[in-house]
């Protein structure tokens, strides 16, 4: 339990723009925005707001602009929430916000109004966590896999899994009441099964996490071969402008240089690399180091005039003359298309799920608890073959507390400050 105050930010990015959020939200939220406009506020109340304040026995408006009005326990954040939708810019949200402040608000930490909410039951975890994947959404897709999971797509098969982990510690620790002798002779099998069970349902989910990852974090793609092989033309023509240096001198690019780019409606970080070939010179040997780590780490590699295993083959100067691979001009623009074709290809085929569901939506964090879930029930089955029942309930136990936290019936105050300070102080 907590004792809330009344928490206020800016809702809205800083510098220009047309309109500017100021949030507001505690048990005083309407009585500070009722001493702000000078009137009463109320839980079906909206219109015009301004703050006066007086200097030297002259009174003055620090803006114009609407109160939204949000009543618990039907607000963002479960509680009372008022809005200040005022003018744009950098002064005008900052004085609205001082008001405030000054009216009996505190400055919210990062994450404080999604951590009220999730306090308070408005989301889980899994919930909360595909909020600040919203936020940073760098595709269309991207964002609405985070809007699936914010509305729940995660939260059902979660607490399923926890259930029935509650469950099945719940059975064996009720079987330490009795001796092994009283115990039903099937006993141990049903619950080695149900183990099982619960063990392979986690396992198919896992199976199918990767397309989350590439939506949040951008799928790695190298461009990759030997000097002069036409890869820093290749990256700028892919992105639409000169962002790396071409030269017909061997050996220009040093190190690694990734720029975002969305192809296919997936977020896309396009590395070019350093040429691969040997050679003395100790900086540019580096260079080729690194190319090569970023060539074993990738999602998809574009190979340019060389060979490796599992990579789009291309031939990047199809304007020259014939060559192997893919046909493609970075001069003329010719074959861009296809290779970017090919490119979401892979990464559809990289993402595809094994079967219906929502798999590929867990975040690292997720992806660790459910493999921490199936090392402990691996453990559990070693000591219901035993059978050692003490052994098997404790580690049911820490099976339960791992999926437990996936959606926050288990949680700690680091778990929540490691989570939400990730996000924005209006968030």
């Amino acid at each position: 339990m907590y004792e809330p105050d009344t928490i206020a930010a800016i809702a809205t990015p800083p510098g220009r723009g047309g309109v500017a959020v100021v949030r507001v939200s505690g048990p005083e939220a309407f009585a500070i925005a009722s001493r702000i406009t000078g009137r009463m506020v109320g839980a079906a109340d909206a219109g015009r707001f301004f703050h006066t304040t007086f200097h030297g026995g002259r009174s003055c408006s620090i803006d114009d602009g609407l109160v939204l009005v949000f009543a618990s326990p039907h607000s963002y954040t479960g509680e009372d929430v008022v809005e200040f939708q005022g003018h744009g810019g950098s002064v005008a949200p900052r004085r609205v916000l001082e008001a405030v402040l000054s009216a009996g608000g505190r400055l919210a930490h990062r994450g404080e109004f999604t951590l009220r909410a999730f306090l308070n039951g408005r989301l889980d975890l899994s919930s909360a966590e595909a909020v600040i994947d919203l936020v940073d959404a760098k595709t269309s897709r991207a964002a609405t896999d985070a809007v699936r999971r914010l509305h729940g797509g995660l939260k059902d098969v979660f607490e399923k899994f926890y259930a029935s982990a509650l469950e099945l510690s719940a059975s064996v620790e009720h079987a330490l009441d009795f001796s092994e002798d009283e115990l039903p002779t099937d006993f141990a099998d049903e619950i080695m099964a149900d183990v099982e069970t619960l063990a392979s349902a986690i396992r198919c989910h896992l199976s199918t996490a990767r397309e989350g990852k590439l939506l949040r974090e951008g799928a790695l793609v190298v461009l990759a071969g030997p000097p002069n092989a036409g890869k820093s033309s290749l990256l700028n023509a892919l992105l639409g402008e000169k962002r790396a240096i071409v030269s017909p001198c061997a050996g220009t690019t040093r190190d690694s240089i990734e720029e975002w780019l969305e192809i296919g409606g997936w977020p896309v970080r396009l590395t070019d690399t350093a040429g691969l070939r040997d050679t003395s010179d100790s900086i540019e040997a580096e260079g080729i180091e690194r190319a090569r780590d970023l060539v074993s780490r990738a999602d998809i590699v574009v190979a340019l005039d060389c060979d490796v295993p599992g990579a789009i083959r291309v031939h990047a100067k199809c304007d020259l003359g014939p060559g192997d691979g893919l046909p493609v001009s970075s001069k003329t623009g010719e074959g861009l298309d296809g290779l970017k074709c090919a490119i979401a290809e892979r990464l559809s085929n990289i993402s595809a799920k094994e079967e219906e569901g929502d798999g590929a939506d867990v975040t690292t964090r997720q992806k660790e608890l459910l493999d921490v879930s199936l090392t402990v029930l691996s453990r559990a089955r070693d000591a219901l073959a035993a059978p050692e029942w003490v052994l098997a309930a404790g580690e049911l136990r820490a099976c339960a507390e791992a999926l437990g936290r996936l959606t926050g019936k288990v949680y700690s105050d680091d778990l929540l400050d490691s989570l939400f300070s990730r996000f924005c102080v209006g968030k």
